[in-house]
């Protein structure tokens, strides 16, 4: 039996203001003199005071949870009918309803829902939850919120870092021989799970004991990972699938592919056959946007994208050889580092290649020679990162050598803008995911590097020293707020951005606007150069034509004209003298 309490108050009394009265005063302390005490009285004179004419103020600071709001949507379609019966058949869907209408219950549950009906009804009608209240007041601009630093967890020992990200936390290979985080990707439908490659990429320092193992890791409880995962190779990308977060593909440094299913266990579901998997490292591997969401393809050094099917991994359904001769010979063909897909543009994709070159490529076209659609070239050495804009997808970012670079697809000569050079090597690059004009770049000195080419394109709008060993991967979270740096020695640090995350009134415009300005620029500079290039090919023929007409002369003649040039020479040079004598 549960004990209640009922307490009851008339509704008269909530809210009655309070009474106060007038009384006489009241003697609560009385200390009377002391004359013993007289006789130690010094006078002071004169008196000196001191007054701050000034409020005494106080500054308070509080740090409150972050709350997040998710928006739900209803999409409500007719239903209720039996499985026998079929909606789009009038003749069913009547003979079912004159059934219906002749049951006894039927009429007492329209009575029923008629009501409920009514209600809602005038509920409707006394309050239009769609009435614009401040249609006519213009939307303020949402400006950016102050720089600040606030230091949330740090797991690992290390220096302490202030900036104007948010140190979330930094995570260290297990192992004892440490790795490379070569690779991380967020899981899709939370951002509470990161999932990242450990392989060590050098050939000549690798040990017979070192682990192939990659790890899940869950951000509430860094302590240790979620899932292990165990290739027969160290896995150097990782990715997990969109469309079912249970499923991760990864590429192998020995060249094979592998998936897993993290219901299943830490080993692979299936792994691809040597025979038919790549003969180098596997640097990218993206999902494609299919009906089964189960294709994917991957690109690698020796110089091959295959497509697979995870319900068939055990060899490729397509093959390109990405020879830019387009001749489809191995032997020819430029490795690949850096992989890139847009699912707003299917059958498109690019490739990053080890040469500095950037191959633009076609999945649909006819013949493997048509597949390579164009190349841009533009770096001194290998294309580490590759990525679209996400406001603009014929905008992409490339990162290499010591620079980062801006292209457009419409220009194919040179990219249309850039960073300066750094004195160290550029590792990785991204885009940020709620500004159009900001993105990221990783440096060897162990630099995070944040550009926004709207506020300056000469140097970084922050840099930041996260460690002292190279920083090798990148991934930013598709909020924007959180971002993933890798190092060499398998430290992965998390970093949340606070102050560039929002995405002003006009940003958009502003930026779109800065590309199409320099796009005009290189096609002006474009058309410039190959009028210049075209003078002077004609230059060039026209001397070669030229030098066709003049006769050729003997050994006599050319011996005759140097002789009669030379007392030329001579008769003039006593001339001269002669005249300066008589002077």
């Amino acid at each position: 039996m549960e004990i209640s309490y009922s307490y009851t108050r008339k509704r008269s009394e909530f809210g009655r203001p309070c009474a106060f009265s007038d009384r006489p005063p009241e003697i609560t302390v009385d200390i009377p003199p002391d004359p013993s005490m007289a006789s130690a009285f010094i006078l002071r004179n004169p008196v000196d005071t001191s007054v701050q004419h000034t409020c005494d103020m106080s500054e308070h600071e509080v740090n409150t949870e972050r709350v997040e709001v998710k928006s739900h949507g209803l999409n409500h379609v007719e239903g209720g009918w039996p499985k026998d019966i079929n909606p789009q058949d009038m003749e069913q869907t009547l003979r079912f309803r004159k059934k219906v209408e002749k049951d006894e219950k039927y009429v007492n549950t329209i009575m029923h829902l008629c009501t409920l009906m009514e209600h809602c009804v005038k509920q409707n009608n006394a309050i239009d939850v769609y009435e614009e209240y401040f249609g006519e007041e213009e939307m303020a601009e949402v400006e950016d919120e102050p720089l600040s630093a606030k230091t949330i967890n740090i797991i690992s020992a290390g220096s302490k870092l202030t900036s104007v990200f948010d140190v979330l936390l930094s995570k260290r290979d297990p192992n004892v021989t440490k790795r490379t985080a070569t690779h991380l990707s967020w899981h899709p439908d939370t951002s509470k799970k990161l999932a990242v490659a450990y392989s060590s990429l050098e050939f000549q320092h690798s040990m017979k004991d070192m682990s192939c193992d990659s790890y899940i890791w869950d951000l509430e409880d860094p302590h240790k990972p979620e899932l292990v995962l165990k290739p027969s190779s160290p896995l150097v990308t990782l990715e997990y699938n969109p469309k079912d977060s249970h499923i991760l593909v990864g590429g192998c440094y020995n060249g094979q592919m592998a998936y897993w299913d993290t219901r299943k266990g830490e080993l692979p579901v299936e792994v691809s056959t040597v025979e038919f998997s790549h003969r180098d490292p596997v640097y990218g591997a993206i999902w494609l946007q299919s009906k089964t969401g189960t294709e994917c393809f991957s690109a690698s050094t020796d110089g091959q994208v295959l497509w697979w099917d995870i319900r068939k991994l055990s060899e490729p359904t397509e093959t390109l050889v990405l020879d830019i001769t387009r001749r489809g010979l191995l032997k020819e063909a430029l490795g690949a580092v850096s992989l890139e897909f847009e699912p707003t543009m299917p059958t498109k994709f690019m490739v990053g290649t080890e040469q500095g070159i950037i191959i633009a490529c076609n999945r649909k076209a006819k013949t493997p020679a048509e597949k390579i659609t164009s190349t841009y070239s533009g770096h001194h050495g290998a294309v580490y990162a590759l990525v679209r804009n996400p406001f603009f997808p014929q905008i992409f970012l490339t990162v290499g050598d010591r620079t980062a670079r801006i292209w457009s697809e419409e220009i194919k000569e040179s990219s249309i803008m850039l960073t300066k050079y750094h004195l160290s090597y550029l590792t990785d690059g991204c885009w940020s995911t709620v500004k159009p004009a900001v993105f990221f770049t990783t440096r060897s000195d162990g630099t995070l590097d944040v550009w926004d080419f709207l506020i300056k394109q000469k140097d970084p709008s922050l840099s930041l020293k996260i460690c002292d060993e190279p920083l090798f991967s990148l991934r930013l979270q598709d909020n924007g707020y959180v971002v993933g740096c890798g190092s060499k020695l398998g430290t992965v640090t998390l970093l949340e951005i606070s102050g560039l995350c929002t995405l002003q009134k006009n940003e958009k415009t502003l930026a779109n606007a800065m590309f199409e300005r320099e796009v005009r620029r290189e096609k002006i500079l474009e058309a410039r150069h190959r009028e210049m290039r075209l003078k002077e090919r004609a230059r060039s023929e026209a001397q070669e034509i030229e030098e066709e007409q003049v006769p050729v002369e003997g050994p006599q003649e050319v011996f005759g004209r140097v002789r009669r040039e030379y007392f030329e020479i001579i008769e003039a040079e006593l001339q001269r003298r002669v005249q300066a004598e008589t002077q």
